[in-house]
């Protein structure tokens, strides 16, 4: 019986509340272990849910991974591998990094052609709504063009334009009031739309710019984190040098934790309007990330270790993702280490509320529903394609898991790694060399996937020179590094200063 309480009353279709953080890594909370971090609305949900320790984002950047969940396809099979906007091709040389290779074109819109989740929803005779951070495309494939009745905030922009406080610069969200903070106001405008159809059957998709950059917070929360990480001890290091960049070996940027917070301060904000209006006990909810947190590139704002690397990079930093799922009828507080990815939601969605699967559209995601219910699924392979150079370090790759292996092929020299993830989680010794029979037939089932659905791939750069790529990376060890210390420590000096009111937001309460 779907919807039905501890009383056994039958309800209504189960309303659906997904939530979906930006660039949120797998130990930026409290539950998984950070004791810098402060997450206790997102703890609430792991806790009464069932946390899925082995939950990837289906890509390591955002938009791959936000089609994924869409359209319940890889990027691989719908196209979209890298985020939209990207170069790609002879144009990645703007970028002045000098790679061995050209990256792969990819698709810069979610097709029309696909059935997605939103659209099922609205088939099953659910009112659809989407806030915040979509990223799929230009005007003609915004959120209501792809099934959600109402769109607040989503349009072509990955990042917060304007920054998280008002005024911001968003064609799809007025400005009420300046200092407003943004991922608050996407609560409210999600608590208002659940208000409105409290009495029918919803489906409510609150998509997060936090925590992408630029990191920004409140002075209040600034000096909380501040104080916090003078008390754990300031460290003169907080960053160690990559293949391509500074990664950050530290959780102690007082910035980015406020930043996590205020999200955590407006997931809050809807699960206890859920319970005010007595909606919590038949809404599912669901949280989860679009790739790992950002260790290196963008604001180079949070650490995932012990998971190696972080968002745009192939280990399991830049994949492994938070991914709870809350069903009310359902015994919470489970972990399962089953491996699921972002594909999953769409086909578990629609057992969870009733309606027949769509194998043809979520055709690389299975149903989770089974887990949910304390049983078992078969062992299969799970899949990533980027062929592509990572604003965050990432190198052109594809991967394949599965059961707890993991094989990286990389496409610059050929090469492939090999890790067991049971015996080797943080990936820190390549076993391919006592493996090799593993490792090809690893290979061989990556490729025969990978050519079933068409996937691009990189070309050599015959224009690439060893020793201009050499010389910009010398720039990035001697220059950038440096540089990115002497910030961490001004961010966590007593006398910071943010030089512009705290990002705008001095003109509201904390």
């Amino acid at each position: 019986m779907i919807g039905c309480t501890s009383s056994t009353v039958e309800q209504s279709k189960p309303n659906v509340l997904f939530i979906l953080a930006d660039d949120f890594g797998y130990h930026d909370m409290s539950s998984s272990g950070s004791t810098y971090y402060e997450t206790p609305n997102l703890d609430k949900i792991s806790k009464e849910g069932m946390t899925f320790t082995d939950g990837y984002a289906a890509c390591q950047v955002c938009s791959p991974s936000r089609a994924s969940i869409m359209s319940g396809k890889s990027p691989a099979r719908h196209g979209i591998t890298d985020w939209i906007g990207a170069k790609s091709g002879e144009d990645w040389r703007k970028k002045g990094r000098f790679n061995k290779l050209l990256p792969a074109e990819y698709n810069h819109n979610l097709e029309k052609k696909y059935i997605t989740l939103p659209e099922a929803m609205k088939e099953a005779g659910y009112k659809t709504f989407f806030a915040g951070k979509w990223h799929l495309g230009e005007e003609g494939s915004w959120p209501t063009d792809h099934g959600f009745d109402i769109n607040k905030g989503g349009w072509t922009s990955g990042s917060p334009s304007g920054g998280y406080y008002s005024p911001w610069k968003n064609p799809n969200l007025d400005n009420i009031k300046d200092g407003e903070n943004l991922s608050m106001r996407l609560a409210e405008e999600t608590v208002t739309f659940m208000k409105q159809h409290k009495d029918s059957s919803f489906f409510a998709f609150l998509s997060f710019y936090a925590v992408h950059g630029p990191i920004q917070t409140t002075e209040a929360k600034w000096k909380k984190y501040r104080d916090k990480a003078a008390v754990n001890g300031i460290d003169s290091t907080g960053f160690e040098m990559a293949k391509y960049l500074p990664i950050r070996t530290k959780q102690d940027n007082p910035i980015y934790a406020g930043l996590v917070e205020s999200m955590d301060d407006a997931i809050g904000k809807v699960l206890s309007s859920l319970e005010e209006m007595g909606l919590d006990k038949n809404t599912i909810v669901i949280f989860t990330s679009d790739n790992g947190g950002v260790a290196s590139g963008d604001a180079f704002a949070t650490s995932n270790l012990p998971l190696r690397g972080g968002k745009g990079v192939q280990y399991e930093g830049g994949i492994r993702e938070p991914y709870f799922i809350k069903v009310p009828w359902l015994e919470g507080g489970q972990k399962n280490s089953t491996p699921v990815t972002g594909t999953d939601f769409y086909p578990t969605i629609l057992e969870l509320i009733g309606e027949n699967p769509k194998p043809e559209e979520h055709s690389d995601g299975i149903s989770l529903v089974p887990l949910l219910e304390g049983k078992t699924l078969n062992e299969r392979p799970l899949y990533w394609h980027y062929p592509h150079y990572g604003n965050q370090g990432g190198e052109p790759s594809s991967i394949v898991r599965l059961g707890d292996w993991k094989l990286i092929h990389y496409y610059e020299d050929g090469r492939e790694e090999l890790y067991n993830l049971k015996n080797d989680l943080y990936e820190t010794t390549d076993v391919i060399e006592n493996n090799k029979e593993l490792a090809s037939q690893l290979s061989e089932t990556l490729f025969t996937y990978l050519k079933s659905v068409n996937a691009n791939f990189p070309q050599k750069d015959p224009e690439y020179k060893v020793e201009l790529e050499n010389k910009y990376l010398d720039k990035i060890k001697n220059q950038r590094w440096p540089n990115l210390e002497k910030q961490r420590l001004q961010f966590l000096s007593e006398d910071f200063d943010s030089r512009n009111k705290w990002w705008g937001s001095k003109v509201t309460n904390d």
